[in-house]
C-alpha cells in the first residue's frame, strides 16, 4: 500500500519552502512519499528542493503544462497504489493521509476522497476550493460543504461527518492510481480549473464513489497561482464548465442543460458589460467561442449514462443563492 504525495510546482518555491518542512514532519510511515513535479518554474524552485531536501524526487519539465498537462506527465513516471494530488499551498496535519488511506483500504467503492480544507488565512474558516466536499447544481456549477459561491462559513464542526460527494477538490485529492490510469488522468484540453470535477464525474460513471473525510484537515492559501478576479481564471472556469456538461452529461439532457447554462452566462456577461468589467466581459466571450471550437475535438463520455447522483443538486445553485441574498448555507439545502 503505497501513497505517493505528488505536489506539481510552478514558480512556487515561497510555498515549498513554507510547507515542505511541515508536509514531511505530518507524513508518517514508509507507505509514504513525496515527489515534486517541476513546470518549468523560473523562480530557483528546483535548485532550492534539490540543495534543501535532496531526498524528495523532482520531475522536471522544460515548460509549464499547466495543471493537468503536469499531473498527467508526471503520475505516467509515479508508481504507488494510491496518489494524493496536493497544491504547493497547502499545510498539512499530523495523520492526514493515515485517515484518508485507511478510508481508502476500508472501502473499495470509493475511488476519489479528500480531507476539510480549511484556509489559511483564517483556520476557522472553510476554504473556497474544496472546504469540506465538493458538489454540482444540474446547470455545472460547483459548490460546497461549508462554501455556496461567494458564502464561505466559519468551520463549527456542523460538517464533521464523512459524506459522499460529487467532486473532491483537486487541492488535495486523494485517488486510486489504478482508477486514474483507467480514466487516462485529467483531462488535458481543461489545462487547469474544474479538471477535478470532471474527472470525479467520469469515476462516477464508471461506479465509483467520491467521498469527503472530515477527521483529515488541512488548510489551503488559494489562488496561489491566479487570483480570484484573474479573467483567465474566468475563462477556464466558464470554458471548462461547458467541456465537462458536452461529455458527462446523458443524450437526452444534453442540449437542453447546455442551453440553459449558455443563457446563465449571458446574464452574467451583462452584469460585467453594465459594471464595466469588460475584460470579464472578454473572458466570458471568449469561453463560449472557445467551447464551441474544442469540443469537436471530445466525445462525449462512453461510459454508462447510470450515475451514482449522490453530491447532485436538482436546482439551480446560483438562483437559490440569489433568492437568499447570499445567505444561504449547505445545511439549509434540500434534496441534496
Amino acid at each position: 500500500m503505497d501513497c505517493a504525495i505528488v505536489i506539481l510546482n510552478w514558480n512556487g518555491r515561497n510555498y515549498l519552502e513554507r510547507y515542505i518542512p511541515t508536509l514531511l514532519d505530518c507524513t508518517t510511515g514508509e507507505h509514504c512519499f513525496v515527489v515534486v513535479a517541476d513546470n518549468g518554474s523560473e523562480d530557483g524552485s528546483v535548485e532550492w528542493l534539490k540543495e534543501n531536501h535532496p531526498d524528495i524526487r523532482v520531475i522536471e519539465f522544460d515548460r509549464n503544462w499547466g495543471f493537468t498537462g503536469g499531473y498527467n506527465r508526471a503520475l505516467a513516471e509515479v508508481e504507488a497504489d494510491y496518489y494524493v494530488l496536493l497544491n504547493s499551498d497547502v499545510e498539512v496535519t499530523p495523520g492526514w493521509t493515515d485517515t484518508l488511506l485507511s478510508f481508502m483500504e476500508e472501502h473499495p467503492e470509493v475511488g476519489v476522497c479528500q480531507p476539510k480544507v480549511l484556509s489559511v488565512a483564517d483556520k476557522n474558516s472553510f476554504e473556497y476550493a474544496g472546504a469540506a466536499g465538493g458538489f454540482i447544481d444540474k446547470y455545472g456549477y460547483p459548490f460546497c460543504r461549508g462554501r455556496i459561491l461567494s458564502n464561505i462559513e466559519k468551520d463549527n464542526g456542523q460538517y464533521d461527518q464523512p459524506r459522499e460527494v460529487f467532486w473532491a477538490t483537486g487541492a488535495c485529492m486523494m485517488i486510486r492510481s489504478s482508477l486514474y490510469h483507467h480514466l487516462g488522468g485529467l483531462d488535458d484540453l481543461f489545462f487547469a480549473h474544474m479538471e477535478e470535477i470532471d474527472l470525479c464525474w467520469r469515476a462516477k460513471l464508471l461506479g465509483y464513489e467520491v467521498w469527503a473525510i472530515p477527521a483529515a484537515k488541512v488548510y489551503h492559501v488559494g489562488g496561489g497561482t491566479l487570483p480570484n478576479e484573474s479573467p483567465h481564471k474566468l475563462y477556464l472556469n466558464y470554458r471548462n464548465s461547458l467541456l465537462m456538461l458536452w461529455k458527462n452529461l446523458p443524450d437526452k439532457i444534453r442540449w437542453r442543460r447546455l442551453f440553459v447554462r449558455k443563457l446563465l452566462d449571458g446574464a452574467s456577461a451583462m452584469i460585467y458589460l453594465i459594471t464595466g468589467k469588460f475584460e470579464n466581459l472578454k473572458a466570458v466571450w471568449r469561453a463560449h467561442r472557445d467551447y464551441s471550437r474544442m469540443k469537436r475535438e471530445l466525445d462525449p463520455s462512453p461510459f454508462s449514462e447510470e450515475i451514482n447522483n449522490k453530491g447532485y443538486y436538482p436546482y439551480s445553485i446560483v438562483l437559490k443563492f440569489y433568492l437568499s441574498r447570499g445567505k444561504i448555507t449547505f445545511d439549509k439545502l434540500k434534496d441534496i
